[in-house]
């Protein structure tokens, strides 16, 4: 069963295989860049585009994803944890986001 993405839980939930496409970043050379989220470790987004694939730092960006007709803006400091500490770890930012 697919899990029903929100604004709320994006944060906690699995970003692998989510569009993704970067809104802002302090390396202004990496905004707009766009692909499918391919990996993921502690600080980093691995994203697949079309020729190749790019590795992302969390921190200092500000990630749209997408999942259906839906998108989700994300500043990397909310998703900085490894994807098996995102639930327990990203609490505080999941109760702070708005429906």
């Amino acid at each position: 069963m697919e899990p029903e993405y929100s604004n709320k839980n994006i944060v906690l939930q699995e970003l692998i295989g989510l569009r993704v496409r970067i809104k802002s970043s302090d390396d202004s050379s990496r905004e707009g860049i766009s692909g499918t989220v391919i990996d993921e470790t502690k600080s980093t987004l691995v994203i697949k585009k079309s020729d190749k694939t790019v590795r992302v730092p969390k921190v200092g960006t500000v990630f749209a994803f997408r999942c259906g007709r839906k998108s989700f803006i994300v500043d990397g400091k909310e998703i900085n944890f490894r994807p098996h500490e995102r639930i327990s770890k990203g609490l505080k930012f999941y109760k702070a986001r708005s429906v």
